[in-house]
């Protein structure tokens, strides 16, 4: 049986256009009988579907595995999913008696319907499988003797009321970036489609209906990865009120009162449990556990890519004359030798990287707070041999053991010479 939009077709063309059946048969490859039959049928109702309903002995048993297959494949990239021919050879090395055509006529059809099915999925977010809402939320934490606030990322899902988190030194993109590939490693998949605030990380500019221009670094990350993104009007958080709830509920349930903090990334992975342990309780609607609709978020989720994302970014800087370049208000040094030169900077979230071509010769721990300069004297230790009488004013001497700063401060300027050559 012929689709309905087939049919209309036919019927246009033979009783509107006056065109030969044998003219509109060869048009739509279909048989010349089969074209009078549907253009001079009178009683044209395309919504009768008896025939489509009626069973299928051969392909009925195999069309949830290919239902399956399917739904499997929209997960992946389109080169990596099975074809029709595929599909059919795998049934047939499993006793599959039907036709390839038969297959192929299927699969291109429950194709057509999965994907509209996904798409209309997106709408209303906040009801379907594999779709994620993400936040930033600030708590206090014991520091070095101080109460600091720091920041936390949390990505929850609305249909299950599961959701991850993990804290960081800044609301920059770095930091967020970083936040978002854990959150997929940990789930090993992707969600479908994430709503964010206008935060800044992401958004460069609000537009005109709605548009809005990324910043490069998100746009390159949402790409690689694959998801849809989604932004809430200006001044309406609301649109994403269950990653606001379960911001409040993260900090008020493991971030109070202030916790000691040594180490940001045992604290980390710390996290990973408390929010999984925190599954284990009922939904606060539907009767089942969070645990096991979490399951289903997970289910629904888009695979990983193959090449893992690098959450790291490159900046050609300048140094000044005493070797330091700048990032984000940072001073960090590299070398003498490239005082008033440029030079490759790698900025991660953590960490900061001066190479030399595809070498790295200088790494600092990246800054926050109030710090404002790092010193990596190593690369500086051959310009102090040259000039040994500066050495008592940098703060290299003050980090040396006191023997070393007694020893020196003994040497004649030819000792200084080769002691600071033998470091």
């Amino acid at each position: 049986m012929l689709e309905v939009t087939d049919m209309k077709y036919i019927r246009k063309e033979v009783n509107e256009k006056g065109c030969s059946y044998s003219d509109v048969a060869r048009r739509t490859n279909t048989d010349v009988r089969t074209v009078k039959k549907y253009a001079d049928q009178e009683t044209f109702r395309p919504s009768d579907k008896t025939k489509k309903n009626q069973p299928a002995p051969v392909m009925d048993p195999v069309k949830p595995t290919i239902d399956e297959w399917l739904k499997d494949d929209l997960k992946k990239k389109k080169k990596y999913r099975r074809t029709a021919k595929r599909i059919w050879q795998l049934l047939k090395d499993d006793g599959f008696k039907g036709s390839e055509r038969s297959v192929r006529t299927y699969v291109s059809r429950r194709k057509k319907e999965l994907i509209e099915e996904g798409e209309d999925a997106s709408l209303p977010l906040e009801s379907k499988p594999g779709m994620a809402q993400v936040d930033f939320g600030e708590a206090p934490f014991v520091r070095e003797g101080k109460v600091v606030d720091l920041p936390y990322l949390v990505l929850s899902f609305p249909y299950g009321n599961g959701f991850y988190f993990q804290v960081f030194e800044s609301q920059n993109q770095d930091c967020f970036l970083e936040g978002l590939k854990r959150f997929f490693d940990k789930m090993n998949g992707v969600p479908r489609a994430i709503r964010f605030d206008n935060l800044s990380p992401a958004v460069k500019k609000v537009l005109a209906n709605g548009e809005r221009e990324l910043t490069e670094g998100f746009e390159a990350f949402a790409l690689h990865y694959g998801f849809d993104h989604e932004f809430c009007n200006p001044g309406a958080g609301n649109e994403k009120g269950h990653v606001e709830a379960m911001v409040k509920y993260v900090r008020n349930n493991f971030l109070l009162p202030e916790q000691t903090v040594y180490d940001l990334e045992a604290l980390n992975e710390s996290l990973w449990k408390e929010a999984e342990k925190d599954r284990h309780r009922p939904h606060y609607e539907k009767e089942a556990s969070i645990a096991e609709l979490h399951k289903e978020d997970l289910h629904a989720l888009y695979y990983l890519p193959e090449t893992s994302y690098e959450t790291i970014r490159y900046e050609s800087l300048k140094a000044d004359k005493y070797g330091f370049v700048t990032v984000d208000q940072k001073k960090y040094s590299t070398s003498p030798r490239f005082a008033k030169q440029r030079v490759t900077v790698g900025v991660r979230y953590d960490c900061i990287f001066i190479f030399q071509g595809d070498d790295v010769i200088v790494s600092h721990r990246r800054m926050y707070g109030q710090e404002k300069k790092s010193m990596d004297w190593v690369p500086y230790v051959s310009l102090m041999a040259k000039r040994p009488t500066a050495l008592k004013y940098t703060t290299f001497f003050d980090q040396l053991p006191h023997p070393w700063q007694t020893y020196l401060d003994q040497c004649t300027l030819s000792e200084k010479k080769e002691a600071l050559k033998l470091l």
